[in-house]
């Protein structure tokens, strides 16, 4: 079965930019709240299980451009069919672009939720929401180089953040960190299972590999991507345990923006409410690139254009998005989600690669007889 893509160079990137694509593809709405949720499962250990959970990053990475480099120019679209036949295999291609749509929902919703609680809270959802998707279509309908130009900005432009950070370091406590070691392996590991709706976005390499030129250096720059990821991950938890007490913490919704608030300068009163409007440009790759893995997807099983696609797609998310309203809704959810996302990104692609080791040696003993 022919699955290869056929991809003209004016459309290819260069492998450097999969460090800018994997990294924003990460840095979303999870970093702003995730510290909580998992000191809930580790307590002060929860720095100990954003480090575990970002070596999980780097394996799994592993087994995907393992997998990608036993096809070449294939997607996991075409591998799927490749391995699976034409019909199951479409069904597990359904399967990635319902999730592809579900985390662009995930990102999508949460981030209103965030602007309406902090910045605009009597603004409406929907006119939130039409106002967010018109700049995802305006830049999703300028092909792939346009988002990762955009993942590359967003990127550059988000760098000012991280020293902001340095503010509440001045009121550190370090004995919040100790004693270290105490979580019991149990919590650990649901602990490192919470940080799944925080890291992922890495698998959209499964879908943008083909269009990487020099593919001889996907490697180092996917796994630069991921440990500069881990380190700001790192960063902020060690500054939220030691700056708020576990009680605090414990009802601190988004402890990331929350640090934020302190900050003060003369001429800003409310930093918060800079941080919550730019972090738009930080969500922009997220939604971009997972709209664009549905639509590849999409594309594979039916002719449809990307305008036409991106039109669909925008009412189905308008549509649920004035379904779920509240808190509880949303909550669970995120829920849902993470535990769906934890599955796909961090146990299918370890399954997929020995589907495909398989398939590759009997093909070759195959050609060996005849």
């Amino acid at each position: 079965m022919k699955t290869s893509i056929q991809i003209a160079p004016r459309d290819t990137i260069n492998a450097f930019l999969l460090f800018f694509i994997i990294h924003t593809a990460q840095i979303g709405i999870g970093i702003q709240g995730f510290q909580r949720i998992i000191y809930e499962d580790t307590k002060q250990d929860a720095w100990i299980a954003v480090l575990l959970a970002g070596l999980a990053t780097h394996i799994i990475a592993i087994f995907m451009i393992r997998t990608l480099e036993m096809y070449g120019s294939n997607d996991l679209y075409g591998i799927h069919q490749d391995i699976f036949g034409k019909w199951i295999g479409n069904i597990f291609n359904v399967l990635y672009i319902l999730y592809s749509s579900i985390a662009f929902f995930a990102v999508f919703r949460n981030y209103i939720e965030v602007v309406q609680t902090w910045v605009f809270p009597d603004l409406n959802t929907l006119f939130l929401a039409v106002s967010l998707l018109l700049i995802v279509i305006y830049t999703f309908t300028g092909g792939l180089r346009v988002i990762v130009g955009v993942s590359f900005f967003s990127f550059v432009l988000g760098v000012w953040l991280l020293p902001m950070l340095a503010y509440p370091m001045k009121y550190m406590e370090p004995r919040n960190l100790l004693p270290i070691l105490e979580a019991n392996i149990g919590g650990m590991l649901k602990g490192i299972q919470s940080m799944t709706f925080t890291v992922i976005g890495f698998e959209i390499l499964y879908i943008i590999y083909p269009f990487v030129k020099d593919k001889e250096n996907v490697k180092k720059h996917v796994h630069l991507g991921l440990l500069v990821t881990t380190l700001i991950y790192l960063a902020v938890m060690m500054v939220t345990l030691t700056y708020f007490t576990g009680d605090q913490l414990s009802k601190t919704i988004w402890a990331t923006l929350s640090l934020f608030s302190i900050v003060k300068f003369p001429f800003i009163e409310r930093l918060e409410y800079i941080v919550v409007c730019f972090w738009m440009l930080i969500i922009l790759p997220n939604l971009c690139l997972f709209l664009w893995a549905a639509f590849r997807g999409t594309s594979r099983l039916v002719k449809v254009s990307a305008n036409k696609f991106v039109w669909i797609f925008t009412f189905l998310i308008l549509t649920v998005s004035v379904i779920l309203k509240t808190r509880t809704q949303i909550n669970m959810f995120n829920n849902y989600y993470g535990q769906l996302a934890f599955y796909i990104v961090f146990v299918y692609p370890i399954i997929l690669f020995c589907f495909a080791a398989v398939k590759k040696k009997l093909q070759s003993r195959k050609e060996q007889i005849d």
